[in-house]
């Protein structure tokens, strides 16, 4: 049956590659008005494209089969996105097509690898480990001295609710234009996140464990590193996940608000500004690929350090 899966889906595949290459050839010009026969072939490659994903994601029981289906959508994405804009002639200020922003990624390059620097070596990965270091000492505090929880728990909460566009001025202004104010901003959203987490996590150990390990005498740093700390790992990964997002979302908005000339959110709001959106979705792509890439590596190191876990087993 696997192989008559895997025959089919091949079948599939070649169908649509064959559709797309002619729908290929079949588009207008540029300027040219496109007639109901493109349209229709779209609309029918479309259905073709939708069949090929979902027999390729049908062949379980490979380790290569999630990639390869999540790499075959973005690829009909990225088609579909191109075919569109030609089709309609979508002014390049609305929607620049795929092929214009990636002409951009190669010529400006150098520009865009000097934001990346700026914006995702120095703000977002010192702030991202500011504050999730600083979220999880304060968790262990806490869950060390529960009274404390009556004095920093609420402060903690606090940070979460402050707006993002009413701290990120106020950074500037104390930290100067760099990165640093950046990373500050960073450090204030994963902070609370990171601090749930943590609690949370401790407190997931059975009853029946902790019980064990106080019949054999041991203390609250020896509880802590040999059971409460491994049954928490899911949570804190959880928490590192989410705060990697958060912290490229606050850096990006906060360098609206005062950058150097260089950063991510200073090259998307400045060409912005000049009407260049090839280079404004070109900032966009790097960062969504650093934040898609950051996700997959803390996925991966979480199956490494939590394997033993029933939530990491049952993938």
């Amino acid at each position: 049956m696997s192989g008559r899966r895997a025959i089919g889906c091949g079948v599939w595949l070649l169908v649509a590659a064959f559709g797309a290459a002619l729908l290929w050839r079949w588009l207008p010009e540029p300027g040219a008005q496109a007639g109901p026969g493109p349209l229709l072939a779209c609309a029918a490659l479309l259905l073709l494209a939708g069949r090929s994903v979902k027999q390729l994601a049908a062949l379980d029981g490979r380790r290569w089969h999630a990639p390869a289906t999540a790499a075959l959508f973005g690829l009909w994405v990225v088609y579909f996105w191109q075919v569109g804009v030609m089709l309609f002639d979508v002014p390049r200020v609305l929607l620049p097509a795929p092929s214009l922003i990636g002409s951009m990624l190669v010529e400006r390059w150098d520009t865009l690898a000097a934001d990346f620097v700026q914006t995702v070596l120095k703000a977002v990965l010192i702030g991202w480990a500011l504050g999730s270091g600083l979220g999880f000492a304060v968790g262990v505090a806490i869950d060390r001295a529960p009274f404390l929880q009556r004095g920093l728990l609420p402060l903690a909460n606090l940070t979460s609710t402050v707006p993002l566009v009413a701290v990120a001025p106020i950074a500037v202004m104390w930290f100067g234009f760099d990165w640093q104010s950046k990373a500050a901003v960073v450090v204030l959203m994963t902070f609370f996140p990171m601090l749930v987490a943590t609690l949370a996590g401790l407190q997931a150990a059975g009853k029946l464990e902790r019980e064990l390990m106080h019949s054999y005498a041991a203390g609250y740093t020896r509880t802590l590193l040999d059971l409460r700390l491994p049954a928490a790992m899911p949570f804190l990964f959880s928490a590192l996940k989410i705060n990697a997002t958060l912290a490229l979302i606050g850096a990006i908005v906060a360098e609206f608000f005062g950058s150097p000339t260089v950063g991510l959110g200073f090259r998307i709001s400045t060409e912005a500004a000049r009407m260049n959106m090839a280079l404004v979705w070109g900032a966009i792509v790097v960062a969504a690929a650093t934040g898609s890439l950051a996700y997959a590596l803390l996925v991966l190191l979480e199956r490494r350090v939590a394997f033993w876990h029933p939530s990491i087993r049952a993938e």
